[in-house]
């Protein structure tokens, strides 16, 4: 319950700062947006609060919560510190170059809320099955709750017309994630006309502004330029404070009032122009944002200004693992990470760009100002490959081991004696990397640094197939999705969009289960891996790359809850008819085959919305079978859960539930059911 008081003191700040909310100059709808989403989703749980809890027990039966809500009220703060950082209108042009060009608002705090949202749900539903005293009242409820997550509504326009409100997906919410940043660039070219001509300010100022025009206005076309270098380091404040890695091509400048990171650098400029503009429309939370570049063409040099971070994931990781400690992170920190470093590389691979150097060396981070230690990361040293045929690198130190960050296929490629220098990368070798970088997240180790492999020796073994060993206490769910990610063969290893899927639903496991560090602690029923091969053959469309927008998150956590059910429950079945027959390890091998689907979907998949007739029928029979599986006696122990001991009372109440289930819905339930057809939802 204290936890909720604090997520509604936040919304409380928030609500007395949007009373300003048209004197925000920068992201001003991203903003409201992000206000809105908040308000509904504090009014949603607490309206699920009170349908599923009882006050009195908060001090025994709501414990559950506590984790869930505490990670929400995060989200909650991240979020205030952003508006309020966009509400200020000191250094206005400062902030117009640093805030205006990326996605953090939708990407970043919207991704974060939808992702906990379910959580959270989930925290009510589970808490709200053992609330009361009254037996037959808390059995109606689950009965109730085993409803919700079922096959026939596993397709997302049914998921968004039934539960679009409750989860933040609803059609109008949709519709303004896809335009509000739009809106805002439109705006903001309003802002900039309007000061330039009621403000007219030093020359200086004038040329920025026109520089910014611009740069937001994509209709035009480029005349193949970068604007002059006087106007960065002519500007009167502009100051380099100092020099960032080893070498000296990064700085870090102040400028506008703001601090940013400059890359400069010299050689003929006109044929780096398409890279530069092409970077600098790329922009992600999870990815090095170029904000604006500037040139001189007489002296053949070019500045590249972009965000400032703290430093990189191999320094930072070495700054924590001293003598006393080997772990940099705690699992959920590096679970977030590794989503963070995914999500990122998710996005580069939808535009076509494979990295090719991916390791802790060209991953920067910077704190969150988060108890508990979380981070911020973004990916840098993708792009501008012609550059790097003629500058200093800054971080140049990582040329001491680089093969080990190296997919196998790609250290063959080297070996050829006809290849070229730089060998062509993939996508899947970059996962091969981000595998190797999962492994060092977790154990803080750099991998094969125990086994002193050097040169040739380590090239060779890395293709016959060796791999780093991860502790015995490390966490099978997550190990079994790095080892996946470093499989010898590539096609074995799953894509950036499955990696960010899973480890979403991996975070989502450790919110619910908090004593996840603990040595009995609970692991995962099912391998999400299995789960993640079903939804990319149902859901997946063949040949995409580019990554679904925030607003399919929920879904896609409904669908794995409702799949890790229904594999929970065919599993107990299987368990209990078949004497010594092991089904699926709840661990998961990373070698072993996918469990079928106990529903397989057939190929066509024109129309989800009508398959649902099938999935209706094939659902008559999986409930019969639960009814019989329910008579069966216990598994032996070790082999499967044994399911709750229930009454005489109990056990009718249960084989009667279906044809008595509009006695017992809740109103949300009776108000939705029936009333939509097919063709009113296609």
């Amino acid at each position: 319950m204290d936890q909720f008081r604090q997520i509604g003191k936040v919304l409380g700040s928030l609500n007395s700062l949007m009373v300003f909310q048209q004197d925000i100059r920068v992201n001003q709808r991203q903003c409201c947006l992000l206000f809105d989403l908040f308000t509904i989703a504090f009014h949603g749980i607490a309206e699920e609060l009170k349908q599923n809890l009882r006050y009195e027990e908060k001090h025994t039966k709501w414990n559950a919560l506590e984790h869930p809500l505490r990670e929400l009220y995060h989200v909650f703060k991240e979020g205030e510190v952003y508006i309020q950082q966009c509400m200020d209108n000191k250094d206005w042009l400062g902030k117009v170059i640093s805030l205006s060009q990326n996605t953090e608002c939708i990407e970043f705090h919207i991704h974060n809320l939808l992702s906990c949202i379910p959580i959270v749900i989930e925290a009510i539903e589970n808490a709200g099955e053992i609330s009361g005293c009254d037996q037959d009242e808390i059995l109606k409820k689950k009965v109730i709750l085993s409803k919700k997550y079922e096959r026939e509504w596993m397709d997302p326009k049914l998921f968004r017309w039934n539960f679009g409100k409750l989860y933040l997906v609803s059609q109008d919410i949709c519709n303004r994630l896809v335009t509000v940043w739009k809106e805002d660039r439109w705006l903001l070219q309003e802002a900039i006309r309007e000061r330039r001509s009621s403000e007219p300010g030093t020359k200086q100022e004038q040329r920025l502004m026109e520089f910014l025009l611009k740069n937001f206005d994509h209709n035009k076309p480029s005349d193949g330029k970068l604007f002059p270098s006087s106007i960065l380091v002519g500007s009167k404040d502009y100051q380099v404070r100092r020099r960032l890695g080893s070498g000296s091509q990064y700085k870090e400048v102040q400028w506008l009032g703001e601090s940013f990171a400059v890359r400069h650098f010299f050689g003929e400029i006109e044929p780096v122009i398409p890279e530069i503009t092409r970077l600098s429309s790329l922009t992600h939370p999870n990815i090095l944002q170029y904000l604006c570049g500037f040139s001189d063409e007489e002296k053949k040099e070019c500045f590249l200004v972009m965000e400032l971070m703290s430093k990189d994931l191999n320094s930072y990781i070495k700054e924590l693992c001293g003598p006393r400690r080997r772990v940099p992170f705690s699992i959920p920190v590096a679970v977030d990470l590794m989503l963070q470093i995914a999500r990122g590389m998710e996005y580069l691979h939808s535009h076509k760009i494979y990295h090719g150097e991916l390791n802790p060396y060209n991953i920067l981070v910077r704190s969150r100002n988060s108890p508990d230690g979380y981070l911020q990361a973004k990916i840098s040293g993708f792009g501008l490959s012609s550059i790097k045929n003629f500058t200093h690198r800054s971080t140049s130190n990582q040329n001491e081991a680089p093969v080990i960050w190296y997919a196998p296929e790609v250290l063959s490629d080297q070996e050829q004696p006809e290849s070229a220098s730089i060998s062509k990368y993939a996508e899947k070798a970059d996962i091969y990397s981000f595998g190797m970088i999962c492994f060092e997240l977790l154990t803080g180790k750099v991998p094969f640094e125990d086994a002193h492999l050097q040169g040739d020796k380590m090239s060779r073994n890395i293709r016959a197939g060796e791999r780093p060993l991860f502790p015995f206490s490390s966490p099978k769910y997550i190990t079994n999705l790095t080892k996946k990610c470093w499989h010898t063969d590539p096609t074995q290893r799953p894509s950036f969009s499955s990696i960010c899927r899973i480890l979403r639903y991996i975070k989502r496991f450790l919110v619910l289960n908090p004593d996840h560090s603990q040595p009995d602690s609970p692991i995962p029923p099912v391998d999400y891996c299995d789960i993640e091969a079903w939804f990319s053959k149902k859901f997946s469309v063949e040949g995409s790359l580019d990554p679904a927008p925030v607003s399919h998150i929920p879904f896609e956590m409904f669908a794995y809850k409702a799949m890790e059910k229904e594999r929970i429950s065919v599993n107990f079945r299987d368990r209990s008819s078949e004497s010594g027959s092991d089904g699926t390890s709840g661990c998961g091998d990373d070698n072993g085959a996918l469990v079928d689907d106990p529903f397989p979907v057939a190929p066509e998949k024109k129309n989800p919305v009508s398959s649902e007739h099938t999935n209706k029928k094939l659902l008559l029979v999986k409930k019969t079978t639960d009814a019989k599986a329910n008579k069966q006696p216990g598994t032996p122990k070790g082999r499967a859960l044994r399911p709750p001991q229930q009454t005489q009372s109990a056990r009718s109440l249960r084989m009667h539930s279906e044809s008595q289930l509009s006695v017992v819905m809740s109103p949300h339930r009776r108000r939705t059911s029936g009333h939509a057809s097919d063709s009113e939802l296609a």
